[in-house]
């Protein structure tokens, strides 16, 4: 019974109950978010190019105050309000409404054909290079012996992926300890040879090539991407065995441990190569050899490859469930929510994603990585609109996690991100050109072009999956923000 004798009606299944049968505790999780945001600080390279060393490091340590911090903050507060299959999805749907709520799963998952294709490419990169060190030329401008590579890893990380969210989970620990061993050495043999005075000294001041604007707009693009992909966590939120505690415990863990990841070998780095022009996408090996060895370099470079498959598997697990949700409100066909009769995964999504993260795999498709910026920035942005409805419309519903300071505070988390959003934007506009403006402006209309579509020849008037949330009194009780001409006038059905 809700408060006032109302009988709430009942909430259509968000998951097959057999999802639940592996759930994550707070480590597999806090390192299924590592991956999902990180990897290590391989990529970085490119950072100390653009900006300096004084600069990159402190964009590495100041971005994630007014970036990492506040979108954490407001993914902690949702998710401990709403731990429900699809995350992100679901508080846009239940903030402003369905129509917004289809842009947000539409535009993550579009933007996933483009991220979660790096990925593969970027193992076969690192293996061709260490082949090459090796005097094998087998991947050397094979353009299709690198495809069959990348496949390679796509398939076998899908299936790990079909037996659940606990294999992930702890395959992600294990992942994490080979990646960030050598990184930890490669710091320890640093700070000896600063203490010893062996080191030399880094040229912090210097700016390669152009101004100080130049290299901080550059610079803030790269280490913004570095930072994004704390809301992935949430769209298996009802996989997560103590979501309303454990989402917020994990971020405020993997939050400094990502920091901490880029700040300490990027510095490391800079005592053994002060050049801030010596330092280039995929240098990090060559770099850890002038400060411990062959050896060394050889470590962080096979590192390199374990990165790429745990970024793609722990990011898998994120991506498969937003087709799965879209498809649970009826805008996909309803064989993507089937579970797999023995994991309870919802195995057609997944396999759906490994066929398209294959074929984009084909190509590293550098010229729409701008395309998965703006889409990222544009889910970010609504996220934050969903926290502020929500904070309006549902006031006493139950938040475990609140971000701090109440309206203020809501208000300065919100602000914080969007400036810098804007700030990259004009930045990307400026140096990709026009083509990019088009390519971002047809990938952001997509989903408004597609929503009437699907909802006339897909959706045929299937019933929403309702949202609980503890506190609200009844399903009846709540009305969507309306915002004229956008959200179409038919509300969804709680059926």
């Amino acid at each position: 019974m809700a408060r006032g004798g109302a009988v709430r009606r009942p909430a259509v299944a968000t998951i097959p109950p057999g999802l639940k049968r592996r759930q994550l505790t707070l480590l597999p999780l806090t390192m299924v978010m590592f991956f999902a945001v990180s990897g290590g600080p391989y990529g970085l390279e490119e950072l100390v190019a653009e900006s300096g060393a004084l600069l990159a490091l402190l964009l590495i340590l100041l971005t994630p105050l007014i970036w990492s911090v506040p979108t954490a903050l407001m993914v902690a507060e949702l998710s401990s309000m709403m731990p429900v299959e699809g995350g992100y999805y679901a508080w846009v749907k239940k903030g402003l409404g369905p129509y917004w709520g289809f842009l947000e799963g539409w535009w993550s998952w579009l933007a996933s054909f483009v991220d979660m294709a790096i990925y593969p490419v970027l193992f076969a990169t690192y293996l061709s290079a260490m082949l090459e060190q090796l005097g094998i030329t087998l991947l050397t401008d094979n353009a299709t012996g690198r495809w069959l590579v990348a496949v390679a890893v796509i398939w076998p990380l899908a299936l790990l992926n079909v037996r659940g969210a606990r294999p992930v989970g702890l395959s992600s620990i294990a992942f994490a300890v080979i990646v960030l061993a050598p990184f930890g050495v490669l710091v320890a043999l640093a700070a000896g040879q600063l203490f010893s005075g062996e080191a030399s000294h880094a040229r912090l001041i210097t700016v390669p090539d152009g101004s100080q604007a130049g290299a901080l707009g550059l610079g803030l693009f790269i280490v913004m991407w570095n930072y994004s992909g704390w809301d992935s966590a949430s769209t298996f939120g009802e996989e997560i065995r103590r979501p309303r505690s454990d989402v917020p415990a994990m971020l405020a863990l993997a939050v400094p441990l990502v920091t901490l990841t880029y700040l300490l070998p990027t510095a490391a780095g800079l005592l053994g190569t002060p050049d801030a022009e010596l330092w280039m996408e995929g240098s990090f090996p060559r770099i850890a050899t002038s400060v411990g060895g062959e050896w060394l370099g050889v470590w962080i470079a096979l590192g390199g490859l374990v990165s790429a498959s745990a970024l793609f598997s722990a990011n898998m697990l994120s991506a498969s469930r937003v087709p799965f949700v879209l498809a649970a409100d009826g805008y996909l066909p309803s064989v993507f929510t089937r579970a797999h009769p023995r994991f309870g995964t919802p195995w057609i999504s997944i396999l759906l994603c490994a066929v398209i993260y294959s074929v984009f795999s084909w190509s590293t498709f550098a010229g729409l990585v701008v395309v998965d910026v703006i889409l990222y920035s544009a889910t970010i942005l609504l996220e934050f609109a969903a926290l502020i409805a929500l904070r309006r419309r549902l006031p006493h519903a139950r938040r475990p996690f609140r971000v701090p300071g109440g309206w203020p505070g809501v208000i300065t988390a919100t602000l914080l991100p969007a400036v810098l959003i804007a700030l990259a934007t004009v930045v990307t506009f400026q140096e990709e050109g026009e083509t990019a403006v088009y390519l971002s402006v047809a990938a952001l209309f997509s989903g408004v072009v597609l929503y009437p579509i699907l909802r006339v020849l897909v959706k045929r008037g299937a019933p929403d999956v309702f949202v609980p949330v503890e506190g609200e009194e009844s399903a009846e009780a709540w009305k969507f923000i309306k915002l004229p001409r956008l959200i179409p006038k038919a509300q969804p059905r709680w059926d």
